[in-house]
């Protein structure tokens, strides 16, 4: 009797854990991801279909929408550079509606912004504007923001602090890809592995690969 309770136990704890991960596999599916920013989300020179959210939305059998834009700036209008308007401006232009809303951007800013205290007050003020802006036009969405790497210039961690410190106010989740994510972006000999031709900004496909997990389980959480 003791033999088939121990038996009993172990068949409903099995039925369990595979229900929930079933579920745990299963609630993305059929869902929506919408993927805004810049280069990191447009992946550079590369197709997108090499950047690990694509992929992330593959393996969850996910519908897929990439607005990344090359050189695009959440706070300034670089127009006259070639790269278009602010991503404030950009977001209204995005008609559609998402389950999920994943922002990876910041990394021109920290160029552009430097050491100027002007420049980060500007970043900070467009940041609170971007994340409400975000919460009203995707009210039932699961949003979260994704930091630019740990780049050695000035600017960038002002702009990560900035963007853990506004979104943390807004409720938004963070993932930290300066700290967390295994890259080591001023590594000459892992850039020329993992970026596209060495950069400090676009990772290639096995950059890409080499996150895909950790980035993922990011995605599954929100």
């Amino acid at each position: 009797m003791k033999h088939l309770l121990t038996l009993f136990l172990a068949v409903l704890c099995c039925h369990s854990a595979t229900a929930q991960g079933t579920q745990y596999a299963d609630h993305l599916d059929n869902k929506t991801l919408l993927v805004f920013g810049d280069s990191y989300v447009k992946n550079h020179r590369e197709p997108m279909e090499h950047t690990w959210h694509y992929k992330a939305a593959q393996r969850h059998n996910m519908r897929y929408a990439n607005a990344g834009r090359n050189g695009s700036s959440i706070a300034f209008d670089r127009t006259r550079d070639g790269f278009g308007p602010s991503m404030l401006t950009r977001l209204n232009d995005i008609n559609m509606s998402a389950d999920y809303v994943i922002v990876i951007a910041g990394h021109n800013d920290a160029d552009l912004i430097k050491d100027s205290a002007d420049s980060l007050a500007m970043f900070r003020d467009a940041m609170h504007q971007l994340c409400a802006r975000l919460t009203d036009k995707f009210p039932t969405a699961r949003i979260g923001f994704v930091t630019p790497w740990n780049v050695n210039r000035p600017g960038f961690r002002q702009v990560i602090s900035t963007i853990v410190e506004v979104c943390g106010e807004w409720s938004i989740p963070v993932l930290r890809a300066d700290t967390e994510s295994g890259i080591h972006v001023r590594s000459e000999d892992f850039r020329q592995r993992y970026f596209q031709n060495g950069d400090t900004a676009h990772l290639n496909d096995a950059g890409h690969d080499l996150i895909l997990n950790w980035a993922d389980r990011f995605l599954t959480s929100l």
